[in-house]
């Protein structure tokens, strides 16, 4: 099988990033033709490359909408899959999503599209969701299916519009085991806490900062890991807060489940969410999880038997759920053990790995092959 892979940024690694780099190294590495294309190189494409995955750039290709740049973009990439000749082309992330889709249609090339946590998720402005969800109305034509990576967005989905049920397909996300390294003890004293998520807002800081200045009476550490936009403004925070000397701001790691591995407790507190590759990466490594009851979260934490969930914005609640865990060793111990087992069961990257490939071999069995002509038949390492 001959896939592309699109996706909007390669300069950074987020979920998007990682779910193409994994899911693309596990097709390469099973014997299928792959490459992946994106805007400007960086992290993401130095880690393909490392992973012997070709990476095609396409500069113009970027987050931001801009006509002519835009225009461009599709341009090149309708040119290069017409060179490439894949029999298939998945599509990640919003600006990708519409331009590559476009491009599969008008050269006749089977297509889906991957929501990685729609634009139109309850915490987005009303105004900006209106206009998202009729984006996406008018985008579901161009692919054959749309994947979403949690349940909540594919009902989201149908409430929407976007397509018909037939055509929405979910498939949870799927993250590599962070063990076979020794497993965390979260039973320990001195209760070291972890978030990882970019300074964004998405992600509430904020909110974890001011619940955490609450709880200063009891012994608690925080990592955070992660870069941003708004990270200097959460160091700032911290300071006023005067809890500055029990914070670490890792930034950007590549050792995500080393920190892991050192800490007790996961928290992840958001605005909204698709479905957390970060919660995933935290039950594999028998981590107990207070979250944000968001977008897909409350499919993989389950209340009070792997972790807590809390409302948007509820600090109160927040402390309540984080002081039970930070004082409770045995029940810490307890709820990372289920979380693990729930990690194996639903979330191992090898499930959603198998589930990825019977779509793919769906969609073309369904006589959905491309009608290109033209040079070249294979993709080609660069």
């Amino acid at each position: 099988m001959r896939i592309a892979y699109v996706v909007t940024r390669a300069d950074e690694i987020g979920g998007a990033q990682v779910h193409v780099r994994d899911l693309a190294t596990a097709m390469h590495q099973v014997g299928h033709e792959v490459a992946v294309i994106g805007g400007s190189a960086g992290e993401l494409s130095a880690q393909l490359r490392q992973r012997g995955v070709p990476f095609h750039p396409i500069p113009s290709l970027r987050r931001e909408l801009h006509p002519w740049r835009d225009l461009r973009a599709f341009l090149q990439l309708k040119d290069l899959l017409a060179r490439l000749r894949p029999e298939l082309v998945s599509t990640h992330s919003s600006k990708a999503g519409w331009l590559g889709r476009l491009a599969a249609k008008a050269l006749g090339i089977p297509a889906l599209f991957t929501a990685h946590g729609w634009a139109f998720t309850v915490g987005v402005s009303e105004r900006a969701r209106r206009v998202y969800a009729l984006a996406e109305r008018l985008a579901a034509p161009l692919a054959d299916r749309i994947v979403t990576v949690s349940e909540y967005d594919r009902i989201l989905a149908l409430e929407q519009r976007v397509a018909p049920s037939d055509k929405i397909i979910r498939i949870h996300n799927g993250v590599h085991d962070c063990l076979p390294c020794p497993p965390a003890n979260p039973a320990g004293t001195g209760v070291r806490i972890v978030m990882t998520g970019r300074f964004s807002p998405q992600k509430d800081h904020v909110c974890l900062l001011h619940t955490l200045a609450r709880l200063r009476h009891l012994d608690w550490t925080l990592d955070l890991v992660g870069h941003g936009p708004l990270q200097a403004p959460a160091i700032a925070l911290a300071g006023a807060l005067g809890i500055q000397d029990r914070i670490r701001f890792l930034g950007a790691r590549n050792d995500v489940c080393a920190v892991l591995r050192g800490a007790d407790v996961y928290v992840l507190v958001s605005n909204w969410e698709g479905l957390p590759r970060s919660i995933l990466e935290a039950m594999s490594v028998g981590l107990p999880v207070v979250a944000s009851d968001v977008g897909g979260v409350s499919e993989v934490v389950q209340e009070a038997d792997t972790g807590f969930l809390v409302p948007r914005k509820d600090d109160r609640r927040l402390a309540e759920r984080l002081e039970l865990l930070i004082t409770e060793g045995d029940l810490r111990r307890t709820f990372g053990a289920r979380g693990r087992r729930r990690y194996e069961e639903e979330f191992r990257f090898e499930v959603m790995f198998e589930r990825t490939l019977a779509l793919y071999q769906e969609m073309l069995a369904r006589g959905l092959r491309p009608s290109l002509s033209g040079a070249g038949s294979r993709i080609r390492v660069r």
